[in-house]
């Protein structure tokens, strides 16, 4: 993935990274029709969840009535993705709703993981590049969307019982996700008194997960692990080490580079179109 797309992909990122340095999940900002729009799409999703309660079966984990759910969204993605470009961008909808479909898991293997996520953040991408998300999005499409698309994918691995997609365990950050870890620690950058160290102290994180992206996966993470933090989540254990935010923030992008994006088995399902080309990125 070293060519348009990625410049893209990786440009989109870092922008938003930007977007929301400093700020808490509460801050207001402008929140969009078609932000209202792609909520409302989340929300069906996570309705139809509701809809398709996990069946009986005799293994614990890849829970089958993911397939049902799945189904249905394979069927109605581009009705969905309609509902949030406007008709003369009709045109768009075929392969914008790929990446929608790309983000929710596998339903063959019923996993989640890094590459879902760089879907769904493809698909935002994309909506940008048509022009139904806009510069002044940039807040709202993390801190309203990208935040309840994470929520609705906490629901999809606790209810389906997902696998983790390509997780090597511990050179992973997380089984699931990568992106709030990035969007999470530029909201902290400069905080008056939260510091690294203090993810790991269940005190801080009660108190702030609310307000803080970074603080809410370590929620989820205690939530769904047992055992002590630093066994079970070795990289997040030494990150709480490092001094300062704008250290993590920039170590994590690194490591996203490196470990997301050029990794092939992470990107080998990424769906490149028109949007996000593939060619040769050509240097003025």
């Amino acid at each position: 993935m070293t060519e348009a797309a990625y410049a893209d992909y990786i440009g989109f990122i870092l922008t938003l990274n930007e977007g929301v340095k400093g700020k808490k999940l509460t801050f207001e900002y402008k929140v969009s029709e078609a932000i209202e729009k792609l909520v409302a799409l989340l929300n069906t999703l996570d309705r139809w969840i509701d809809e398709t309660p996990p069946v009986d079966q005799p293994s614990r984990f890849g829970n089958k009535a993911y397939r049902t759910w799945y189904a249905k969204l394979d069927e109605e993605a581009e009705n969905l993705v309609a509902t949030v470009v406007p008709t003369h961008l009709a045109a768009a909808v075929p392969e914008v709703a790929v990446y929608l479909k790309e983000s929710v898991g596998n339903s063959t293997r019923i996993d989640y993981g890094t590459g879902h996520e760089a879907a769904f953040a493809a698909f935002l991408c994309c909506l940008c590049k048509i022009g139904v998300l806009r510069v002044d999005d940039q807040i709202a499409i993390v801190f309203t969307v990208f935040n309840r698309y994470l929520e609705v994918m906490r629901k999809l691995q606790k209810t389906y019982r997902m696998e983790p997609a390509g997780s090597q365990g511990v050179w992973g950050l997380d089984d699931f996700q990568f992106l709030p870890f990035i969007w999470g620690s530029s909201q902290l950058i400069d905080h008056p008194y939260l510091e690294p160290r203090h993810f790991v102290d269940e005190k801080a994180v009660n108190e702030n997960h609310k307000d803080y992206m970074f603080l809410e996966c370590i929620l989820f993470i205690t939530e769904m692990k047992t055992g002590p933090f630093a066994e079970h989540s070795n990289q997040l254990w030494n990150i709480s080490a490092v001094p300062s935010w704008s250290k993590v923030n920039q170590g994590l992008i690194r490591m996203y580079k490196a470990e997301c994006l050029e990794k092939f088995p992470v990107i080998q399902h990424f769906k490149f179109g028109s949007l996000l080309p593939i060619h040769p990125v050509t240097s003025c």
